[in-house]
């Protein structure tokens, strides 16, 4: 049996912080997710420790009884650990350079290799078939691109709050589709 892995980037949310909640809307979100989910055969979930990621999927764990685990490397990059006014024009080229390397922070290529170990270990060391692995945007736009090399900068902006990849394992090729549609979001 093939393995699915369902990418999920959180809802909306109030921050940027580790500790930023998800707003009203984030929450609605949260329940189009659970309905989403509700009707496959989820056997794990995996999430960032991150508030918003965490509570992205709560929902869905209490209706199917299925803990949260919770994995650190699954933590959104951190770009810098100075103020950047130009934040975005300085990730813009950490696209370009996956081994630029700005202070305090992380390369992409290191955050994709960070995230890519989680991949790894449920695709590789788990009997699992179905799992969902709550993450962010700028580190899940790294981790498509490690099975589609066209994903980039530009493909992250288009990505909403909450978004839903599926990375299937069908006889050792990967396979990584979108699956979550404008309308599902609140």
């Amino acid at each position: 049996m093939e393995k699915r892995i369902y990418l999920l980037r959180h809802c909306e949310a109030e921050g940027q912080s580790s500790q930023s909640p998800l707003t009203i809307n984030g929450k609605s979100q949260s329940e189009k997710l659970c309905e989403f989910f509700s009707k496959m055969n989820i056997q794990r979930i995996i999430s960032s420790p991150f508030v918003r990621a965490v509570q992205t999927i709560e929902r869905l764990s209490k209706k199917i009884e299925l803990e949260i685990e919770i994995d650190k490397r699954l933590s959104e990059r951190r770009l810098s650990s100075e103020d950047l006014p130009d934040w975005l024009e300085k990730l813009k080229v950490t696209y370009d350079d996956f081994d630029l390397k700005l202070p305090g922070g992380e390369s992409s290529r290191e955050a994709a290799a960070r995230i890519r170990q989680t991949v790894d270990d449920v695709l590789l060391n788990d009997n699992t078939d179905t799992v969902i692995i709550v993450t962010h945007g700028n580190i899940l736009s790294l981790l498509i691109n490690q099975f589609d090399n066209h994903f980039g900068f530009d493909q992250w902006r288009k990505m909403s709050n909450p978004d839903v990849y599926l990375l299937t394992y069908p006889n050792e090729n990967y396979h990584i589709e979108r699956m979550w549609k404008e309308e599902y979001n609140v």
